[in-house]
């Protein structure tokens, strides 16, 4: 059985779990959570972080958090994405191993030991799981998604195969201090700054949704793809890559200029061109700089824990 977090044991392990609508879920996934983590015998705490939900996820947390002192609740101030709510979790987290899993109930928690098992065996900083079978669309998820995360391994040298995989285990200096903008947990672990030789991949189950509705289409996998073009310069000194942009776009806006005034219809094309590029590299430069400042989640209240959190 595990050790009770209210009983004054530290929990080795931080399971966080963001939810945003997921009513018809949350119940059963803690319960597996919970049976999971328990028959490893060490102490440990569930912390769902609240993305905004407007139906009764929260409700039934609550209801929960009454009978499980592992169970912590943090109710986000809005809607601030799933990198809002997975930095939110990161940052409450107390275990030297944080896990995380998406909300949906499509990862199995009976996967964690062999996360774990990997992640202690190697040393690794970062365990990712790789799921198998996948559940859903050939075309519309399944391919784009292959495609995005060849692209990634590509730009990071982290050759991971799933980087959408919600099932991971960090330790938890990596992830000291993040701040992700909406959007970039699908970067994760290669935002982190960790290296090939830290991760490692798990072949991971990857079950059909029980309850309620996708909140991921195919824009996604278009987001992703702009994103990608500042991932590089994200993980290496984004601020200074920032001003580099700027005098970029001003540069070539000149050689777009010139290439007009001259005639050169080649010269304007490529220059309009490298604007539009330069632009979404500097935007998300600026917004991930700006989240490293300014934050990226407020969190509206908390319940549950031995932490003196608010009573469920």
């Amino acid at each position: 059985m595990s050790a009770p977090v209210s009983s004054g044991a530290a929990p080795e392990c931080s399971v966080v779990v963001p939810v945003y609508n997921e009513q018809g879920n949350v119940v059963p996934l803690f319960t597996e959570i919970h049976e999971v983590m328990s028959a490893l015998g060490r102490p440990f705490e569930v912390i769902f972080v609240n993305d905004g939900s407007t139906d009764a996820t929260v409700e039934q947390l609550r209801e929960l958090c009454a009978r499980h002192p592992e169970l912590r609740i943090l109710d986000l101030d809005g809607n601030f994405g799933e990198a809002g709510a997975l930095s939110a979790g990161f940052e409450a987290a107390r275990g030297p191993v944080v896990i995380t899993l998406d909300g949906d109930g499509q990862n199995d928690p009976h996967d964690i030991p062999r996360l774990l098992e990997t992640f202690e065996r190697d040393g690794c900083r970062v365990v990712s799981g790789w799921r198998q079978e996948r559940q859903e669309g050939l075309f519309l998820r399944v391919l784009p998604s292959r495609l995005a995360n060849g692209l990634i391994a590509a730009v990071t040298r982290i050759p991971v195969h799933d980087n959408g995989c919600g099932l991971k285990v960090y330790r938890r200096e990596v992830l000291k201090n993040v701040q992700l903008p909406r959007g970039m947990n699908r970067f994760l672990p290669a935002i982190l700054g960790v290296t090939a030789s830290d991760v490692a991949e798990v072949p991971v189950a990857d079950r059909r949704r029980e309850h309620g509705t996708s909140h991921y289409g195919f824009s996604r996998t278009v987001i992703v793809m702009r994103d990608l073009l500042a991932l590089r310069c994200i993980i290496a000194q984004p601020r200074r890559r920032e001003t580099a942009c700027t005098w970029g776009i001003a540069a070539a806006l000149l050689l777009h200029g010139y290439g007009d005034w001259t005639g050169a219809r080649w010269l304007s094309l490529l220059t309009a061109v490298l604007v539009i590029v330069a632009a979404l590299v500097w935007w998300n430069l600026r917004r991930f700089n700006r989240a490293q400042r300014e934050g990226v989640f407020r969190v509206r209240r908390e319940y549950g824990g031995a932490s003196g959190a608010l009573s469920c």
